[in-house]
Protein backbone atom coordinates (compact mmCIF):
# COMPACT_ATOMS: atom_id res chain seq x y z
CA UNK A 1 0.00 0.00 0.00
CA UNK A 2 1.22 3.46 -1.28
CA UNK A 3 1.39 6.53 1.34
CA UNK A 4 -0.95 8.36 -0.95
CA UNK A 5 -3.37 5.53 0.25
CA UNK A 6 -3.33 6.14 3.68
CA UNK A 7 -5.64 9.45 3.60
CA UNK A 8 -8.47 6.87 2.80
CA UNK A 9 -8.16 4.73 5.34
CA UNK A 10 -10.42 4.46 8.61
CA UNK A 11 -9.87 6.99 10.66
CA UNK A 12 -9.20 5.40 14.24
CA UNK A 13 -11.90 6.36 16.91
CA UNK A 14 -13.64 5.20 19.87
CA UNK A 15 -12.56 3.14 22.14
CA UNK A 16 -9.09 1.34 21.67
CA UNK A 17 -7.89 -1.20 24.55
CA UNK A 18 -4.22 -1.53 25.47
CA UNK A 19 -4.00 -4.64 26.02
CA UNK A 20 -2.00 -6.70 28.55
CA UNK A 21 0.76 -9.31 27.71
CA UNK A 22 -0.45 -12.75 29.07
CA UNK A 23 2.28 -14.69 30.68
CA UNK A 24 2.23 -18.21 31.53
CA UNK A 25 2.83 -18.77 35.37
CA UNK A 26 6.32 -19.36 34.61
CA UNK A 27 6.66 -15.73 33.35
CA UNK A 28 6.64 -16.60 29.76
CA UNK A 29 4.08 -15.20 27.07
CA UNK A 30 1.26 -16.94 26.72
CA UNK A 31 0.15 -16.81 22.87
CA UNK A 32 -2.80 -19.08 23.89
CA UNK A 33 -4.80 -16.58 25.68
CA UNK A 34 -4.76 -13.70 23.13
CA UNK A 35 -7.64 -15.65 20.80
CA UNK A 36 -10.05 -15.63 24.11
CA UNK A 37 -9.11 -12.11 24.80
CA UNK A 38 -10.08 -10.90 21.43
CA UNK A 39 -12.98 -12.49 21.82
CA UNK A 40 -13.78 -10.96 25.23
CA UNK A 41 -12.88 -7.58 24.62
CA UNK A 42 -15.39 -7.65 21.34
CA UNK A 43 -17.89 -9.48 22.71
CA UNK A 44 -18.29 -8.21 26.38
CA UNK A 45 -16.98 -5.17 26.25
CA UNK A 46 -17.74 -3.61 22.74
CA UNK A 47 -14.41 -2.72 21.84
CA UNK A 48 -13.36 -2.50 18.07
CA UNK A 49 -9.83 -1.70 18.13
CA UNK A 50 -6.67 -2.52 19.89
CA UNK A 51 -3.19 -0.82 21.08
CA UNK A 52 -0.62 -3.66 21.35
CA UNK A 53 2.45 -4.11 23.04
CA UNK A 54 2.38 -0.59 25.27
CA UNK A 55 2.62 0.28 28.62
CA UNK A 56 -0.52 -1.55 29.78
CA UNK A 57 1.62 -4.59 27.80
CA UNK A 58 4.59 -4.50 29.36
CA UNK A 59 6.57 -4.04 26.50
CA UNK A 60 9.85 -2.34 27.97
CA UNK A 61 10.10 -5.62 29.90
CA UNK A 62 9.85 -7.97 26.41
CA UNK A 63 12.17 -8.86 24.44
CA UNK A 64 12.20 -7.69 20.63
CA UNK A 65 11.86 -11.31 19.45
CA UNK A 66 8.98 -11.87 22.58
CA UNK A 67 6.99 -8.51 21.24
CA UNK A 68 7.31 -9.53 17.27
CA UNK A 69 5.90 -12.97 18.23
CA UNK A 70 3.11 -11.24 20.38
CA UNK A 71 2.25 -8.50 17.51
CA UNK A 72 2.11 -11.31 15.14
CA UNK A 73 -0.68 -13.46 17.26
CA UNK A 74 -2.64 -10.45 18.09
CA UNK A 75 -3.21 -9.38 14.64
CA UNK A 76 -3.99 -12.74 12.87
CA UNK A 77 -5.99 -13.62 15.75
CA UNK A 78 -8.34 -9.70 15.67
CA UNK A 79 -8.58 -10.41 11.86
CA UNK A 80 -12.12 -10.42 11.26
CA UNK A 81 -12.94 -9.29 14.23
CA UNK A 82 -11.36 -5.79 15.23
CA UNK A 83 -11.22 -2.79 13.06
CA UNK A 84 -7.49 -2.37 13.54
CA UNK A 85 -4.63 -3.21 15.80
CA UNK A 86 -2.46 -0.49 16.56
CA UNK A 87 1.50 -1.88 17.42
CA UNK A 88 3.55 -0.76 19.35
CA UNK A 89 7.25 -0.18 18.13
CA UNK A 90 8.94 1.81 21.14
CA UNK A 91 12.17 1.56 22.24
CA UNK A 92 15.28 2.62 24.10
CA UNK A 93 17.28 2.18 20.44
CA UNK A 94 16.40 3.63 17.54
CA UNK A 95 17.27 0.44 15.58
CA UNK A 96 15.19 -1.88 17.52
CA UNK A 97 12.23 0.31 16.90
CA UNK A 98 12.88 0.08 12.86
CA UNK A 99 13.26 -3.24 13.60
CA UNK A 100 9.96 -3.18 15.46
CA UNK A 101 8.13 -1.55 12.74
CA UNK A 102 9.25 -2.73 9.31
CA UNK A 103 8.05 -6.32 11.22
CA UNK A 104 4.57 -4.36 12.06
CA UNK A 105 4.59 -3.91 8.45
CA UNK A 106 5.35 -7.78 7.52
CA UNK A 107 2.80 -8.66 9.23
CA UNK A 108 -0.51 -6.33 8.67
CA UNK A 109 -0.67 -4.03 11.42
CA UNK A 110 -2.87 -1.19 11.22
CA UNK A 111 -0.31 0.93 12.10
CA UNK A 112 2.39 1.81 14.61
CA UNK A 113 2.86 4.11 17.56
CA UNK A 114 5.92 5.28 19.13
CA UNK A 115 6.62 6.37 22.37
CA UNK A 116 9.89 8.72 23.59
CA UNK A 117 13.30 6.71 24.36
CA UNK A 118 13.54 7.65 28.07
CA UNK A 119 17.44 6.66 28.81
CA UNK A 120 18.99 9.06 26.73
CA UNK A 121 15.98 11.76 26.95
CA UNK A 122 16.09 14.29 23.68
CA UNK A 123 15.05 17.83 25.26
CA UNK A 124 13.58 19.08 22.32
CA UNK A 125 10.84 18.68 20.13
CA UNK A 126 12.97 18.62 17.25
CA UNK A 127 15.69 15.83 18.94
CA UNK A 128 11.85 13.79 19.32
CA UNK A 129 10.60 14.23 15.91
CA UNK A 130 14.27 13.41 14.22
CA UNK A 131 13.90 10.20 16.43
CA UNK A 132 10.23 9.36 14.89
CA UNK A 133 11.24 10.31 11.38
CA UNK A 134 13.74 7.72 11.29
CA UNK A 135 11.19 5.00 13.01
CA UNK A 136 8.44 5.65 10.16
CA UNK A 137 10.64 5.94 7.27
CA UNK A 138 11.48 1.95 7.32
CA UNK A 139 7.37 1.25 7.10
CA UNK A 140 6.34 4.64 5.29
CA UNK A 141 2.97 2.54 4.76
CA UNK A 142 1.40 2.06 8.04
CA UNK A 143 -0.34 5.29 9.80
CA UNK A 144 1.69 6.51 12.15
CA UNK A 145 1.27 7.81 16.03
CA UNK A 146 3.25 9.31 18.43
CA UNK A 147 2.54 7.91 21.69
CA UNK A 148 3.06 10.99 24.49
CA UNK A 149 3.02 9.75 27.84
CA UNK A 150 5.91 11.85 29.86
CA UNK A 151 5.31 10.19 33.41
CA UNK A 152 6.56 7.44 32.49
CA UNK A 153 9.09 8.71 30.03
CA UNK A 154 10.00 11.66 31.95
CA UNK A 155 10.13 13.69 28.52
CA UNK A 156 8.53 16.81 29.18
CA UNK A 157 8.46 18.13 25.78
CA UNK A 158 4.99 19.64 25.04
CA UNK A 159 3.14 17.21 22.76
CA UNK A 160 1.76 20.03 20.56
CA UNK A 161 5.15 20.78 20.23
CA UNK A 162 6.11 17.70 18.58
CA UNK A 163 3.19 18.21 16.41
CA UNK A 164 4.65 21.35 15.06
CA UNK A 165 4.98 20.36 11.64
CA UNK A 166 5.37 16.76 12.03
CA UNK A 167 3.07 15.92 8.82
CA UNK A 168 5.67 17.55 6.72
CA UNK A 169 8.95 15.17 7.77
CA UNK A 170 6.38 12.18 8.64
CA UNK A 171 3.62 12.20 5.51
CA UNK A 172 2.07 8.61 7.36
CA UNK A 173 1.76 10.60 10.55
CA UNK A 174 -1.99 9.84 11.53
CA UNK A 175 -2.00 11.72 15.26
CA UNK A 176 -1.25 10.87 19.45
CA UNK A 177 -1.90 8.64 22.06
CA UNK A 178 -1.78 11.55 24.82
CA UNK A 179 -1.73 9.89 27.99
CA UNK A 180 -1.15 12.96 30.15
CA UNK A 181 -3.10 15.14 32.40
CA UNK A 182 -2.07 18.68 30.56
CA UNK A 183 -5.15 19.02 29.33
CA UNK A 184 -3.96 22.54 27.63
CA UNK A 185 -1.31 20.94 25.93
CA UNK A 186 -4.55 18.20 24.89
CA UNK A 187 -6.29 20.84 23.60
CA UNK A 188 -3.74 22.34 21.41
CA UNK A 189 -2.65 18.96 19.93
CA UNK A 190 -6.64 18.58 19.21
CA UNK A 191 -6.48 22.47 17.67
CA UNK A 192 -3.78 21.40 15.12
CA UNK A 193 -4.93 18.07 14.15
CA UNK A 194 -5.38 17.77 10.59
CA UNK A 195 -8.11 15.93 9.30
CA UNK A 196 -6.75 12.89 8.18
CA UNK A 197 -5.63 12.64 12.36
CA UNK A 198 -6.35 11.15 15.47
CA UNK A 199 -6.33 12.75 18.83
CA UNK A 200 -6.76 10.09 20.75
CA UNK A 201 -6.92 10.26 25.18
CA UNK A 202 -5.09 8.05 27.67
CA UNK A 203 -5.81 8.84 30.48
CA UNK A 204 -9.15 6.97 31.29
CA UNK A 205 -10.23 9.01 34.48
CA UNK A 206 -10.95 12.11 32.58
CA UNK A 207 -11.75 11.04 29.12
CA UNK A 208 -15.03 13.09 29.50
CA UNK A 209 -12.99 16.07 29.77
CA UNK A 210 -11.31 15.09 26.83
CA UNK A 211 -14.34 14.58 24.79
CA UNK A 212 -15.45 18.38 25.40
CA UNK A 213 -11.96 19.31 23.87
CA UNK A 214 -12.69 17.29 20.80
CA UNK A 215 -11.18 13.93 21.64
CA UNK A 216 -11.79 11.80 18.66
CA UNK A 217 -11.41 8.52 20.40
CA UNK A 218 -9.35 6.82 23.59
CA UNK A 219 -6.58 3.78 24.16
CA UNK A 220 -7.05 2.69 27.46
CA UNK A 221 -6.00 -0.20 29.78
CA UNK A 222 -9.33 -0.47 31.66
CA UNK A 223 -11.50 -0.20 28.52
CA UNK A 224 -10.21 -3.86 29.12
CA UNK A 225 -12.97 -4.39 31.76
CA UNK A 226 -14.82 -1.24 31.85
CA UNK A 227 -15.09 -0.42 28.16
CA UNK A 228 -19.09 -1.50 27.95
CA UNK A 229 -19.56 1.31 30.22
CA UNK A 230 -17.48 4.13 28.64
CA UNK A 231 -19.00 3.24 25.55
CA UNK A 232 -22.05 4.22 27.01
CA UNK A 233 -20.52 7.41 28.26
CA UNK A 234 -19.37 8.49 25.05
CA UNK A 235 -22.87 7.83 23.53
CA UNK A 236 -24.45 9.97 26.37
CA UNK A 237 -22.10 12.72 25.70
CA UNK A 238 -22.69 12.51 21.92
CA UNK A 239 -26.30 12.62 22.41
CA UNK A 240 -25.69 15.91 25.01
CA UNK A 241 -26.95 13.62 27.91
CA UNK A 242 -23.65 15.24 30.32
CA UNK A 243 -25.83 13.70 33.44
CA UNK A 244 -25.50 10.46 32.72
CA UNK A 245 -21.49 11.12 31.03
CA UNK A 246 -20.44 12.12 34.46
CA UNK A 247 -22.01 9.69 36.44
CA UNK A 248 -20.12 6.80 34.38
CA UNK A 249 -16.91 9.00 34.69
CA UNK A 250 -17.39 9.49 38.26
CA UNK A 251 -17.98 6.03 39.16
CA UNK A 252 -14.66 4.89 37.21
CA UNK A 253 -13.17 7.65 39.87
CA UNK A 254 -14.36 5.97 42.11
CA UNK A 255 -12.76 2.81 41.70
CA UNK A 256 -9.69 4.49 40.65
CA UNK A 257 -9.15 6.53 43.62
CA UNK A 258 -9.63 3.59 46.12
CA UNK A 259 -7.12 1.52 43.70
CA UNK A 260 -4.53 4.51 43.93
CA UNK A 261 -4.84 4.50 47.74
CA UNK A 262 -4.73 0.38 48.41
CA UNK A 263 -1.94 0.50 45.49
CA UNK A 264 -2.25 0.75 41.78
CA UNK A 265 0.31 -0.31 39.37
CA UNK A 266 0.10 -2.73 35.64
CA UNK A 267 0.08 -6.01 37.90
CA UNK A 268 -2.93 -4.67 39.77
CA UNK A 269 -4.55 -3.66 37.24
CA UNK A 270 -3.87 -6.88 35.30
CA UNK A 271 -5.11 -8.80 38.15
CA UNK A 272 -8.30 -6.83 38.10
CA UNK A 273 -8.74 -7.67 34.61
CA UNK A 274 -8.20 -11.22 34.91
CA UNK A 275 -10.81 -11.63 37.65
CA UNK A 276 -13.08 -9.56 35.69
CA UNK A 277 -12.73 -11.82 32.33
CA UNK A 278 -11.78 -15.15 33.88
CA UNK A 279 -8.93 -14.51 31.45
CA UNK A 280 -5.69 -16.58 32.55
CA UNK A 281 -3.44 -13.34 32.16
CA UNK A 282 -0.38 -14.69 34.67
CA UNK A 283 1.82 -12.36 36.56
CA UNK A 284 3.55 -9.23 35.36
CA UNK A 285 7.19 -9.48 35.11
CA UNK A 286 9.50 -7.59 37.32
CA UNK A 287 10.44 -5.16 38.31
CA UNK A 288 6.29 -5.16 38.87
CA UNK A 289 5.15 -7.00 41.30
CA UNK A 290 1.76 -9.83 41.30
CA UNK A 291 -1.01 -8.49 42.63
CA UNK A 292 -1.42 -9.30 46.57
CA UNK A 293 -4.49 -11.64 47.12
CA UNK A 294 -6.24 -9.39 49.43
CA UNK A 295 -5.72 -6.41 47.36
CA UNK A 296 -7.02 -8.41 44.07
CA UNK A 297 -10.14 -9.47 46.54
CA UNK A 298 -10.84 -6.26 47.80
CA UNK A 299 -10.81 -4.61 44.55
CA UNK A 300 -12.57 -7.35 42.79
CA UNK A 301 -15.39 -6.49 45.11
CA UNK A 302 -15.53 -2.74 44.72
CA UNK A 303 -15.23 -3.30 40.90
CA UNK A 304 -18.64 -5.52 41.33
CA UNK A 305 -20.12 -3.10 44.10
CA UNK A 306 -19.84 0.07 41.24
CA UNK A 307 -20.54 -1.43 38.14
CA UNK A 308 -22.61 -4.84 39.16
Amino acid sequence: MSVMALAADKKLTGLVAATFTPFTSQGEVNLSEIGPYIDYLREKQGIKSIFVNGTTGESMSLTVAERKILAEEWCQKAKGIMDQVIVHVGCMSLKDSQELARHAAQIGADGIAVISPSFFKPSTADMLRAFLQEVSLVAPSLPFYYYHIPAFTGVNVLARDVLEGIENLIPSFRGVKFSGNNLMDFGQCVSYSRPNWSVLYGVDEQLLAALALGAQGAVGSTYNYIGCHFNKLISAFEKGNLVQARTIQFKMQELFSYAIKQGFDVGVNKQLMSEVSGLSLGPPRLPVMPCPEALSLALTQKYHSIFS
